[in-house]
């Protein structure tokens, strides 16, 4: 009884997901009003019916009352948790107990940042973003929704079984010396003969990464590029595994080992070849009989119909990822499955990367204006703080013509600019006032426009991609190195000891409230849980109070908010010298093992995790 719903302050749809029992349910309340005869109503229709009354009171209390729900739960048990992001109202429900109020929260949390990865800065315009989720035209609309739901799915299946994803830090494959030789073969070998291509389409590799189901096992990152957060890379694991699933049992492995990366096709043989002519396989396409019998070719035709679709690794996915210079920058991502559970990604920078950065110039600029505006700065206040007038003005009108030369549409921003200065700094104008606010809006839509044109995923281009040749050969040089290696890491990726996930959360709970150190005895056993900050040297820093955050703030986390990187920033204002690392540890013992010596063995298994391979475990 799950359910999943986005919808913005006209009480219209733009995306939802249920899961079977709660779409049978909506189905049998509103198929039973039916007359004998009469056509049930659509199931989208049905949702619309039952989440309005919600949807309206929620934009009647923020128009009323300047609050909103945050949570409800109804006679039958159902939990009901809201969150407004802008224009855009995200409600999670749960009828089956199997959510509490935080992971309903946590859902809401994934699925924005799940929308941020693919569509980048048009998020930040609520115009815009409802025409990304519910395109007009009906077939588009629902692969997107389709999408969306399976990426909802793996992220709760990976939740629920993969214990990386339930304390949300991205796990390591230790192995020093493979690690080391992998990371050197990304190097000096892939990424730099990638690199050095004129294949390559005018992209770079700035990352590349191997991945054993949902574990790392080597990263490489280029000299010139941002780091990647693990908020980001956690996102990616997600798509990843949405293209290729990992099973989970241990005794599936001998399985997937026998079986291979190439989709299941069923060949017929080619005719043999005239004599003194050798066999030539063909590029892409399956060799087929040149049959005439019609009988028979339908026969064949049949038979190709059971290859299984699979997606093209040729094709990249268009990933906005945090960097230092924008925090949505448009990347092309390539999947390219080595054998079932190991991937190589490679995320790379696209030519005129450069807008981006331009664009969100720009846009933080009226973001912050709109900000001063609406707090009642006028004049010279409203600007305080940002680079001059006359500057940024100049800056923007160079940009405008520059993409105009681009084959991008910029009429609209063109007229709303001109609009905007006319109203800012002409005589006649209001000058920097709150009646600014409208136009302030609408040169943020325009700019995430032009933001869409050069980025948007359905305007890359097929010639927009590394050359087939170059991925393929990317893939058989990382086939050739692992292929003494594969079984053991299969094997090795699986064999984890699961933890008590309720330790988590309660856990994480008490951390909300400020809370570094957690003991509780439950039944046989003894929970503990730790959270310290070292120096870059090890040097294990002063206990300070963690600020507590309130009930309704983002979950702990890193994939749904970063809470850590909030918290590394807010401890390291009294360490503003050297680099600060925080850690947790979660340790389960056996509860007649006095108290004193579980503490001391939690002390020095912090030390002995950290020693071997000098990275930390989360």
């Amino acid at each position: 009884m799950k359910c999943l719903l986005v919808a913005n302050e006209s009480a219209e749809v733009l995306f939802y997901w249920t899961d079977t029992e709660f779409e049978q349910q909506i189905q049998e309340q509103y198929g039973v009003s039916q007359e004998e005869g009469e056509r049930p109503p659509e199931f989208e229709d049905s949702i619309n019916t039952l989440f309005a009354p919600i949807i309206i009171s929620c934009s009647t209390m923020v128009d009323r009352l300047g609050d909103n729900y945050t949570s409800f739960s109804t006679e039958n048990n159902h939990i009901y948790v809201l969150h407004q992001f802008d224009e855009c109202l995200y409600i999670a429900v749960n009828g089956d107990g199997d959510e509490t109020e935080e992971d309903l929260k946590r859902k809401i949390y994934v699925m924005k940042k799940l929308t941020e990865v693919m569509f980048g800065m048009v998020t930040l315009s609520g115009a815009l973003l409802r025409k990304e989720l519910r395109p007009q035209d009906t077939e588009q609309r629902n692969r997107l929704w389709k999408k969306l739901r399976s990426l909802l799915e793996t992220y709760s299946r990976l939740r629920e079984n993969d214990q990386s994803f339930l304390v949300e830090a991205v796990e390591r494959l230790i192995h020093p010396t493979l690690c080391e030789q992998c990371i050197e073969f990304l190097e000096r070998r892939l990424v730099q003969q990638i690199n050095n291509n004129m294949d390559r389409a005018g992209e770079e590799v700035l990352h590349a990464f191997i991945l054993v189901h949902t574990k790392l096992l080597a990263f490489y990152s280029s000299r010139n590029a941002s780091n990647l957060y693990p908020s980001d890379l956690l996102a990616l694991i997600i798509l990843v595994q949405d293209l290729y699933p990992s099973k989970i049992d241990l005794d599936d492995t001998s399985e997937e080992l026998e079986s291979s990366s190439v989709p299941d096709v069923f060949y017929t043989p080619e005719p043999s070849p005239p004599e003194r002519e050798s066999v030539r396989l063909r590029g892409d396409s399956p060799p087929v009989f040149q049959f005439v019998d019609p009988d028979v070719q339908m026969a064949e035709d049949s038979l190709q119909t059971l290859e299984v679709p699979t997606p093209d690794p040729s094709a990249p996915s268009r990933v906005f990822l945090e960097a230092k210079e924008c925090p949505m920058m448009p990347h092309s991502m390539y999947c390219l499955p080595l054998w079932p559970g190991i991937t190589l990604v490679l995320l790379n920078k696209i030519p005129n990367s450069h807008v981006a950065v331009s664009v969100y110039y720009f846009l933080e600029a009226f973001v912050k204006l709109e900000k001063r505006l609406s707090e009642g700065h006028e004049g010279a206040a409203a600007m305080r703080g940002q680079p001059s007038v006359q500057e940024q003005r100049s800056r923007l009108e160079k940009c405008i013509k520059s993409w105009a030369g681009m084959d991008i549409q910029t009429l609209q921003l063109q007229n709303v600019w001109t609009d905007f200065k006319n109203k800012a700094f002409s005589r006649s104008g209001c000058g920097f006032t709150r009646e600014l606010l409208p136009s302030c809006r609408n040169m943020k839509t325009q700019l995430c426009g032009v933001y869409k044109q050069f980025f948007a995923a359905e305007c890359m281009g097929s010639s927009q991609r590394l050359a087939p040749h170059l991925q393929e050969r990317a893939l058989t040089m990382v086939q050739e190195k692992l292929m003494d290696w594969k079984d053991f890491l299969l094997v090795k990726s699986k064999r984890n000891i699961t933890m008590v996930w309720s330790l988590v959360g309660t856990a994480q709970r008490y951390l909300q409230k400020g809370y570094a150190t957690v003991t509780l005895r439950d039944g046989d056993y003894f929970y503990c849980y730790f959270l310290w900050f070292e120096n870059e040297t090890g040097y294990k820093l002063e206990v300070i109070d963690i600020p507590s955050t309130p009930d309704d703030a983002a979950p702990v986390g890193m994939l749904t908010c970063d809470y850590y990187r909030k918290l590394l920033r807010y401890y390291s204002k009294k360490h503003q010298n050297e680099v600060v690392k925080c850690y947790e540890l979660f340790t389960v013992h056996l509860g007649v093992i006095p108290n004193e010596y579980i503490l001391q063995h939690c002390s020095q298994l912090a030390r002995k995790l950290w020693e071997p391979s000098r990275i930390p475990l989360l």
